[in-house]
């Protein structure tokens, strides 16, 4: 068993959080080979949770296993239970699209469909059902006015979207997520394959989406951890697989951290 270290969960002022994904006992392998191994976490509603840890500790499997991309992965068998409000993921009633649509994610390098700037935001709503021109048109300007990224591509919607800069493939990316209107959003370093410049700016946008999604990011840079998150869940290999060995609001978990390798972590230490 992974010792866990769970802590009032009370940040930023708010009222007791209530938990948007409720993850118990979850184990993750690879052609049988454990990548993570028994995990227990609650990740609350509207708020951002950063998940962190050394390299190869399980947190890219954690994150693929609540939207169920581990079913991508023929050799990959996830057990335990991951609960996504209120109902358990691997439900075999469950609509694996609709719940992919509930659950966007983002990964560590952008990677837009190989289409326009604008076709890249109105193909999924095209996917998702919206069909009306104008109706599509509207929702893929709002989405790309939220990034930031309207005033900069308005005048070349319909120029390969790879030609674009990498931190405006990364918002853009962030555009086509936002426009299904999630319910969760999952960030696999969404920053780290950009210059400090773009990856300011994409740490903003993640910051601003606080309170109106449940936001879970993997990120190895502990002070946009400490910037931006609510909540900390930190990571480790053990016994050659990933575990959980402290989680709790930021605040508390960056100023006293209770178990030694938190705190070796934190301080820049070998565990």
């Amino acid at each position: 068993m992974s010792q866990q270290v769970p802590r009032d969960s009370a940040s930023h002022g708010a009222a007791a959080p209530v938990a948007c994904l409720d993850i118990s006992g979850l184990c993750v392998s690879y052609g049988g080979r454990p990548a993570l191994q028994d995990v227990t976490l609650p990740v609350y509603r509207a708020r951002i949770t950063a998940v962190v840890g050394p390299s190869g500790c399980g947190k890219s499997s954690f994150l693929s296993s609540i939207n169920r991309m581990t079913d991508l992965v023929s050799s990959c068998r996830v057990t335990g239970r991951i609960v996504f409000e209120g109902r358990d993921v691997h439900d075999p009633r469950l609509d694996l699209i609709a719940h992919r649509r509930r659950i966007g994610m983002i990964f560590q390098r952008p990677n837009p469909f190989p289409l326009s700037v604008k076709r890249n935001v109105t193909f999924p709503l095209e996917h998702h059902g919206m069909r009306g021109r104008q109706q599509c048109d509207a929702a893929a300007e709002a989405g790309l006015r939220r990034v930031g990224l309207w005033d900069e591509v308005k005048d070349r919607l319909d120029a390969p979207a790879l030609s674009l800069s990498g931190g405006q493939q990364q918002r853009l990316c962030l555009a086509r997520a936002l426009v299904l209107d999630p319910d969760v959003l999952l960030m696999d370093e969404p920053c780290s394959s950009l210059d400090p410049i773009a990856s300011g700016v994409v740490e903003d946008l993640v910051a601003a989406l606080r309170g109106q999604y449940t936001v879970v990011i993997v990120t190895h840079n502990l002070a946009q951890a400490r910037r931006i998150a609510d909540d900390v869940a930190v990571f480790w290999v053990r016994d050659g697989a990933g575990t959980l060995i402290e989680h709790g609001p930021a605040a508390t978990l960056f100023d006293t951290p209770s178990h030694q390798l938190t705190m070796a972590y934190f301080r820049g230490m070998r565990g």
